[in-house]
């Protein structure tokens, strides 16, 4: 029942999202065949029929969910003779390489940070650490991009600026995404492991003389991933929409750089398709940490099926 409730859920979130987007691109002004170019009345009725729309609102809604269903996803307007599975079915491994790749560095990172942060507290270490983290959640993702290439790329000369290609174009970005969930991901777990290092077993366990190092990274810190794991929805919300402008800044051609660009060219087929890939990716990050939540925690569970019964 706990984990049919959280599927229920995410399915209504995502015909929601997907509703909502489907009729504030219908609403807003302008269409994506307008242009300064002025095209008789005939030519302009035959390519909205060609791609139905001179249908209702709500029938051009029914058709494409019955298309989303089967994973049709039609044309592209901008890209004319392409699908849009061709178009983000590449960019997506790129997005999804980019995306995997600064998740893994800001939750390990993060969780190692802060374990040692806490062990050390007051330390040396600690403030550096502190300051560390404030500054990468303080910095907003298009100052932090800018900073990096001017360093890294035009003063050093070690990576490249921009574009995709190898390893060495995918750490400035990766960099830039992973920055700010590092800090969060470091704060709680350090908040957790506080918590944790001043309870009564940690106290026994030196009195055991268990070694520090055990005290630390397998009593202490296994009851103080309950916060990182929860974060993980929010992590997953802020490598979604960091995507946007990093992909942009540093010109990958991934999901986030598509999504922007049919959103300004009203490119329907391609901007819902995007919409629900990231939907799709929004609700497997949240899910992803409920289920990690009753796994570590089976209290978490068994509250929510009392609740329901």
């Amino acid at each position: 029942m706990y984990f049919l409730k959280k599927i229920l859920g995410s399915m209504l979130s995502l015909f929601a999202v997907s509703a909502l987007t489907f009729f504030l691109v219908r609403v807003a002004p302008g269409g994506p065949f307008d242009t300064d170019t002025l095209y008789p009345a005939e030519i302009k009725n035959l390519i909205l029929e060609k791609y139905g729309l001179n249908q209702a609102v709500s029938t051009q809604y029914w058709l494409w969910i019955k298309d989303s269903v089967r994973g049709e996803f039609r044309e592209s307007f901008q890209y004319l003779g392409q699908s849009v599975s061709s178009i983000l079915w590449p960019s997506l491994q790129k997005s999804s390489l980019l995306g995997g790749i600064s998740l893994f560095i800001a939750w390990v990172g993060g969780v190692i940070l802060g374990a040692c942060s806490a062990a050390k507290k007051g330390s040396l270490l600690d403030r550096m650490i502190f300051w560390m983290t404030a500054i990468g959640m303080s910095l907003p993702s298009y100052l932090t991009a800018t900073l990096l290439i001017l360093v890294f790329s035009i003063h050093l000369q070690w990576f490249p600026a921009a574009l995709w290609g190898g390893a060495p174009f995918l750490v400035l970005p990766t960099l830039t995404l992973s920055l700010r969930p590092l800090g969060v991901i470091t704060r709680y777990t350090r908040r957790s492991m506080i918590e944790a290092l001043s309870s009564n077993y940690i106290r026994t366990a030196y009195a055991q003389g268990v070694p520090h190092w055990r005290i630390i990274f397998i009593y202490a810190l296994r009851n103080s991933l309950i916060a990182p794991v929860a974060a993980l929805g929010t992590l997953g919300t802020h490598l979604v929409s960091g995507s946007f402008l990093v992909e942009n800044v540093f010109q990958i051609p991934g999901l986030g750089r598509h999504f922007v660009m049919a959103a300004l060219n009203r490119d329907y087929p391609l901007l819902m398709a995007a919409t629900l890939i990231y939907g799709v990716i929004l609700i497997a990050f949240q899910g992803g940490s409920d289920f990690l939540l009753a796994m570590i925690d089976p209290r978490i569970q068994a509250a929510d099926t009392e609740s329901l019964s």
